[in-house]
């Protein structure tokens, strides 16, 4: 869900080796969801502010998601981020 780098810039750069490995394998939060290697590919590092799924009917749960992974790690959201994540919610 929340990309490695995107959560580096988010603060996991401070996090221990032990918790970095917690995030890149948690199977218990949405941080890990199985998508075709072309949405992988299209979705890159980006966080919200320049990437949503395709799919419109998805979104509100990608964006719930996607502050449920970042609020659980206690990572940083952008104001960019923030007016998008704001601006999906509203509509769901």
């Amino acid at each position: 869900m929340v990309p490695l780098a995107e959560a580096w810039r988010s603060g996991a750069n401070s996090w221990t080796t032990a918790q970095r490995q917690s995030f890149a394998n948690d199977l218990t939060r949405p941080q890990l969801i199985a998508v075709t290697d072309n949405v992988n590919q299209s979705k890159g590092d980006q966080d919200p502010a320049t990437w949503l799924p395709s799919r419109t009917a998805y979104r509100c749960t990608y964006v719930r998601a996607w502050v449920q992974v970042k609020y659980y790690y206690k990572l940083k959201i952008d104001s960019a981020e923030k007016t998008a994540l704001n601006s999906v919610l509203s509509g769901c």
